[in-house]
């Protein structure tokens, strides 16, 4: 299996266009003089191949045009031949969905998701009709918990990749007006399976429950929500704000102790979905080096692995 990490930052990407903090002004000076120390991410996006012809996206940042073109895997094969078949939605998060409009070229594309957010993006944002304009464009596929399932190309042809979700919770995003949405479809981890190895992608969860340690505890390999170092982390960048547990991220600090406590197997073990305020985007932090003396790393745009 393929895996390339297309982007590795939580929404606003890193540095945040309207954002002044230490981090962002940092990282504008690095790339301004060429430093080292922090280095600038787009929106948290990975691609997925059992046999690199036929690709798979989890998710759709709003910041995939320039992701797929810094990815020669995913660039067109002929005229209007891209190798992308399809997308895994593990939320309806703008950050995660934006990007299916990138899509709209009327390539045939599967996109899979929970039954909550295919009626959230089919029926009520008109947007998204842009995505059905011809038959066939877009296969909206329900994906349910449980056992796993193949992921098909828009023909039906299987890919060699499955997928298995995880539902971890009812925190559907503000601009969401339904009603009667089922519970704990908001947010999904998602895990993919070819050739006897297994990626575990959970770029956001609020809580460690039993079942979701089981599901990862022996997966090749794992990227894990990385969103916040610590609690109150915005409150003290900002003066204000929910802190990471209402946002629904378990911060990084708390994770380490949490899963060094737990016998997991991971073979890799990587942090992802990175807010520009997180001290582990400074690799000379003590933050960044507590991270990497616990045996994880803090993931890269376009960093390419291969299990």
């Amino acid at each position: 299996m393929r895996i390339r990490i297309l982007g590795s930052a939580a929404g606003g990407r890193f540095p945040q266009w309207n954002c002044g903090c230490g981090n962002c002004v940092a990282v504008r000076e690095n790339v301004r003089f060429k430093k080292l120390s922090r280095k600038a991410r787009t929106q948290a996006q990975l691609a997925l191949s059992a046999d690199g012809s036929s690709w798979f996206l989890a998710g759709a940042s709003p910041d995939l045009a320039s992701q797929i073109e810094s990815s020669p895997e995913l660039h067109p094969r002929a005229l209007r031949d891209s190798p992308i078949a399809g997308v895994v939605l593990a939320s309806a998060d703008l950050d995660h969905v934006l990007g299916l409009l990138v899509l709209r070229e009327l390539q045939p594309l599967r996109v899979y998701a929970a039954p909550s957010i295919l009626r959230i993006l089919r029926e009520e944002n008109s947007m998204f009709g842009m995505l059905n304009r011809v038959e066939p464009q877009v296969i909206w596929t329900p994906m349910n918990s449980g056992a796993p399932f193949p992921l098909l190309t828009p023909e039906g042809n299987q890919s060699g990749l499955r997928c298995e979700v995880q539902y971890l919770s009812g925190r559907y995003p503000k601009y969401v007006k339904s009603q009667n949405l089922a519970g704990p479809e908001a947010m999904a981890a998602l895990f993919f399976e070819a050739s006897g190895k297994r990626v575990a992608y959970v770029p956001a969860v609020g809580s460690l429950s039993a079942a979701l340690l089981e599901k990862i505890r022996d997966a090749d390999l794992l990227l894990f929500d990385g969103t916040f170092w610590s609690d109150d982390e915005l409150i003290r960048v900002q003066g204000s704000g929910e802190t990471a547990h209402q946002m629904g991220h378990i911060p990084v600090e708390e994770s380490l102790r949490l899963l060094s406590n737990i016998k997991i197997e991971v073979g890799c073990k990587m942090f992802v979905h990175l807010n520009n305020t997180n001290p582990i985007l400074n690799e000379a932090s003590p933050e960044y080096q507590a991270v990497r003396q616990a045996g994880w790393e803090v993931a890269e745009d376009n960093w390419q692995l291969e299990l």
